[in-house]
Order: C-alpha cells, then sequence, then structure tokens
C-alpha cells in the first residue's frame, strides 16, 4: 500500500528584505534548530568534498541536514534534507528522506516596501508504518500538527530576523 501523499503549504510575510531572509534559511550551516523552536539536529551534517574556495551556494549544495522536528501531536519526525536546486536569493528546493519522502520547495519574492513573502510546498509521503497506517483516518490532524509546525517556525524565524535587525 502507498503511503498517503500530502501536499502541504505556507506562506509567511516578514518585513525583511529578501536577501536578509535569504541568508537565514539558505544558510551552508542549515542552521534551522538556531531559531525554528522544536527543531534539533538529529545528527551533524553531511557534506560533499569541495574545492577550496566553493561559493555559498556550492557549500549548501553539497550539504545534508538530519532534523528532528517535534510536532505539537507529541511525535518527532526525522527528516535529512539536501538541496537540489539553488536560486538565490529566489528559490531552494529540497528532497526529503527519513520520516517524510519526497520534495520541498521555498520561494522568495518582494513586497512593496522592502518586505518579502516566502512560500513554502512539500509534498511528501510518510515512510514510517504508524503514520503510514494511521494516515487515513489521521490526516486532517497531521495536517493541522504540520500547520502548528510551520507556525513555529515562521514565529521562530520572525524574531531571530528582527534580532539581527536590532544588532546591526
Amino acid at each position: 500500500m502507498t503511503a498517503r501523499l500530502y501536499d502541504l503549504s505556507s506562506s509567511w510575510t516578514f518585513p525583511n528584505t529578501m536577501q536578509e531572509v535569504w541568508n537565514v534559511i539558505a544558510d551552508p550551516n542549515m542552521a534551522w534548530p538556531d531559531w525554528w523552536p522544536g527543531c534539533t539536529l538529529a545528527k551533524p551534517l553531511q557534506r560533499a568534498p569541495l574545492i577550496p574556495g566553493a561559493s555559498d551556494t556550492e557549500i549548501l549544495m553539497a550539504t545534508t541536514a538530519t532534523l528532528n522536528f517535534k510536532a505539537s501531536l507529541g511525535y518527532t519526525l526525522k527528516v535529512s534534507y539536501h538541496p537540489t536546486f539553488v536560486d538565490s536569493p529566489n528559490e531552494i528546493v529540497f528532497d526529503a528522506e527519513g520520516d517524510l519522502h519526497g520534495e520541498g520547495r521555498v520561494t522568495l519574492g518582494a513586497l512593496t516596501g522592502g518586505s518579502t513573502r516566502m512560500h513554502i510546498e512539500w509534498r511528501v509521503r510518510p515512510t514510517s508504518r504508524w503514520m503510514s497506517f494511521l494516515s487515513p483516518v489521521a490526516a486532517p490532524a497531521f495536517t493541522h500538527a504540520h500547520r502548528v509546525l510551520m507556525s513555529r517556525g515562521e514565529d521562530g524565524l520572525r524574531q531571530h530576523l528582527a534580532r539581527k535587525s536590532n544588532t546591526k
């Protein structure tokens, strides 16, 4: 039985410039745990060998981050993210493996007044037996848990960007 496909999206708006938002979300060290509540590194970053003087984009493309995300329903998802496409500072596409398998896409767009809209799309399937088994009846709960998790990420990133702006 093929696990249910979840097609999830979120849009966040920040008063910061696209470049300021990009610098945090596309950090080559993928330091999302620094600002995302409930997100921790599951293991050290994996990075393919690079030539000396590699650009931030090349470093990011060579990096895989395995992160734990604590859901509001009490379970933890362990997911590895590996960038497969980077168009700085507009778009980044990730492959996802682990408890979820699929693809994520983050796009940034400039709004009037210098603010930024960030749109996030995930097309993933659960790989854990329990989640796959429960998906037919628990899909609304899993979707709600995703919304809560994303809301925490949005709030964390907003606070992180505000702190960075205040230290300039």
